[in-house]
């Protein structure tokens, strides 16, 4: 048997021979390429504008600086994330609080936000987790009256809708991953999107050093004028290479999320009569692009998510546990008080994400399901 993976890039020659004609153009660093995926982004998400960073982290973390995030604030942030979502409001001095989420979707209500503000809250971190959709628009019913910055983690999102739009489209801010897990990918590299002209200029300037004119604006002078630096900017920069495979994965991202679609359809229908077994599944206001495809193993199920993880990897499949609790870490175990966050800590405990790509065959997800359903996995 071969090894059945929980994620494999689609990538193709058509990335290769883009690749390939930015190394012979000789600009390979931040230039046309960036800025011609930037305006096909932003388009494909309904943004006004975007802004290539080196990953989603950087993109978090400058979306919290450019809507005035600081030292003395308060975030709220879901702990059932990837640590980054966390760890961005520490790099800019301010302290994350952490909002539990909904059972069904992984993701933060407006009443769990609500619960979780405070006079000192600026901005709400809000996650698509695992491509499914946050309820944007009752989170921002919550916030706005309160002049507090939602900010959408969307770094699972791309493909997702959220009523009808791209996830992201109704945010003031967003930011994005193209890390190999994700569906649309240029090996490591983010964007933010934003509806704000003000927010978009202040993040061109800063991931690149703060510089007053760009290095791209530079190279092309004959006679490059003096720049200068009004303040502590960051190398947060896309290369050229990146954004060239990014463009070919984005004219890529319907194709791939019908087929993530069509995969996780096939899941749901033979998984559905398995008695302990809950998949996550489309809210009522949108679609997943199923990102990651989890399941909840809770009893009369026979044996424990632990358990079925090692049944799958005796069966060459490689599953994942779910998403971390971040407040079980040690830099951020003393801000979140005992039983306060008792559905992240069941969805953390409880939950493992099955293979999914879109090379998949029938034969590999066959074989994920035989070991879910072959004597209920007793």
């Amino acid at each position: 048997m071969s090894r059945v993976n929980v994620m494999v890039p689609y990538l193709g020659e058509e990335e290769v021979a883009a690749v390939t004609e930015v190394l012979r153009s000789g600009w390979v660093a931040q230039g046309p390429r960036v800025a011609a995926f930037e305006r096909a982004f932003a388009e494909a998400m309904q943004a006004e504008y975007a802004v290539a960073m080196s990953s989603c982290t950087t993109a978090l973390h400058l979306a919290l600086e450019v809507v005035g995030v600081g030292a003395g604030n308060e975030v709220v942030v879901p702990s059932f994330s990837f640590i980054a979502t966390t760890n961005a409001v520490r790099y800019v001095g301010a302290t994350p609080v952490f909002a539990d989420v909904d059972l069904t979707t992984g993701n933060l209500t407006a009443e769990t936000v609500a619960a979780a503000l405070s006079e000192r809250t600026r901005a709400v971190v809000v996650v698509d987790q695992g491509g499914v959709p946050v309820d944007l628009d009752a989170i921002r019913a919550v916030c706005d009256p309160r002049g507090v910055t939602v900010v959408e983690d969307a770094a699972c999102g791309a493909g997702s809708t959220y009523r009808g739009r791209p996830v992201g489209a109704g945010a003031e801010i967003a930011a994005w991953s193209f890390h190999p897990r994700k569906i649309l990918t240029t090996g490591e590299g983010g964007m933010i999107t934003t509806s704000r002209p003000e927010w978009a200029a202040r993040s061109r300037k800063l991931r690149e050093h703060a510089m007053s004119v760009s290095a791209a604006d530079r190279h092309g002078q004959v006679l490059a004028p003096p720049e200068s630096y009004d303040e502590v900017g960051y190398n947060f920069r896309m290369t050229d290479l990146q954004a060239a495979v990014g463009i070919v994965q984005l004219g890529r991202l319907p194709e791939i999320v019908d087929r993530r679609r069509a995969l996780a359809a096939t899941y749901a229908k033979q998984l559905d009569e398995v008695a302990g077994l809950r998949a996550v599944g489309d809210p009522p206001w949108g679609t997943s692009n199923f990102q990651s495809y989890w399941i909840e193993i809770e009893p009369p199920f026979p044996i424990t998510r632990d358990e079925l993880l090692v049944r799958l990897a005796d069966a060459d499949v490689s599953a994942r546990r779910g998403i971390m609790s971040t407040h079980r870490q040690p830099p951020y175990v003393s801000l979140a008080a005992p039983g306060s966050l008792s559905v992240t800590e069941r969805l953390s405990d409880n939950t493992l994400i099955l293979p999914l790509f879109h090379q998949m065959d029938e034969t590999q997800q066959s074989r994920v399901v035989d070991v879910l359903t072959s004597n209920r996995a007793a």
